[in-house]
């Protein structure tokens, strides 16, 4: 009898879970990017060699999968979750680091005083070019110059996001801002939570953006700290990588006018301080209600030296419906002094080269 009792117990309790379950309004949503193409690039060494290849990193978008989901909880209230990993369509590998869901992993609250995010997120200086890049993160674009703007995310943080009117505000605070220890750019060393060093791996970014029907700017900043083995200098918590972007666009009709400058300071080990500027200028106009066309040029200067850097590109892409479109890119990029900066992102030029490249793809959004 007693043992009927709790069967019966346990399954009204399972009744009722189930009966919350069915009455909450909620949703999963599976979506993604697959994009590739085939690329030609000049002086792809110091010999100066060409190279025809199909690029690893990305076409015109990065492709990934994802997985999002949201849970209406009433009073204006959801529970919301994003997993989504990168994936390299020449080879199948993932990205990110060879992380499963290495552009984003979060969950978190979302209501009428913006949302709360906890986990591996996009931080504040991707959102701060979101609008001004036109050529987002194209194989020749901007993050040839800085290939951190594309992988501007942080591991182990907590997020906020809110928009108000025409005002957004957002910032992010990183325990341990990259955990990922190969895989390009987008893997730094620095998994942080360090017992007895609070700087440790710490990254802070923040928000301030104003956006209309015409016009809109934003200011952004964003500081990492180093440790122990990480990446790019930054084997010490006392040394800094920081970045200040201020961007913003204008309409003109159809005709989409925008840019931005990013000032970076680079604190790194054995005193080696780098200042940098880069600036970006671009315009985007549809020359039909199916093909469109992108410009810009952009610069990257290194202070008190030689090295600088000047890249211009375009971009036609003829979309044969809402979610497929073929397209073609052609760039120039510049290299003086030591400055070895490839065309296209995840490439190689010979020191001091300049290099043409062009590109043609097919991008598929589901």
């Amino acid at each position: 009898m007693k043992y009927r009792n709790i069967i019966a117990a346990g399954v009204a309790a399972s009744a009722g879970l189930a009966a919350q379950c069915a009455s909450a309004q909620g949703s999963v949503s599976i979506y993604g990017i697959v994009d590739t193409g085939v690329a030609y690039t000049t002086n792809a060494n110091a010999a100066g060699n060409s190279v025809l290849k199909m690029p690893t990193l990305t076409g015109e978008l990065p492709s990934r999968i994802g997985f999002r989901g949201t849970e209406d909880m009433g009073g204006g209230l959801s529970a919301i979750f994003v997993l989504e990993g990168g994936i390299s369509v020449d080879t199948g590998a993932m990205g990110q680091g060879n992380r499963l869901f290495g552009r984003q992993s979060f969950v978190g609250l979302k209501g009428g005083w913006g949302q709360l995010m906890l986990g591996r997120q996009l931080n504040m200086s991707y959102f701060s070019t979101q609008k001004s890049d036109v050529l987002g993160p194209n194989i020749f674009s901007i993050s040839s110059l800085d290939s951190y703007l594309p992988n501007a995310r942080s591991d182990n943080a907590v997020g906020y996001m809110g928009t108000f009117s025409d005002v957004t505000v957002g910032a992010t605070y990183s325990f341990g801002r990259d955990t990922a220890t190969s895989g390009g750019p987008a893997a730094t060393s620095c998994a942080g939570e360090v017992a007895g060093n609070a700087r440790a791996c710490r990254q802070v970014t923040a928000l301030l953006g104003y956006d209309n029907n015409r016009f809109g700017a934003s200011l952004s900043y964003d500081i990492m700290y180093g440790n122990t083995g990480a990446a790019g200098g930054l084997s010490s918590s006392d040394n800094t990588d920081q970045r200040v972007i201020l961007s913003g666009y204008y309409m003109l009709g159809q005709l989409k006018l925008a840019g931005g400058v990013l000032d970076r300071k680079t604190r790194a080990a054995a005193q080696v301080n780098t200042d940098s500027d880069l600036w970006y200028f671009g315009a985007t106009y549809p020359l039909s209600a199916a093909l469109v066309l992108d410009g810009q040029v952009s610069r990257l200067n290194v202070r008190n030296s030689a090295n600088k850097t000047t890249l211009a590109a375009a971009r036609l892409t003829y979309n044969l419906s809402r979610r497929t479109a073929l397209y073609s890119s052609l760039g120039y990029i510049r290299n003086q002094g030591a400055a070895a900066i490839a065309i296209d992102a995840g490439g190689t030029v010979g020191a001091g080269k300049n290099q043409v490249g062009t590109m043609v793809g097919i991008k598929h959004m589901f």
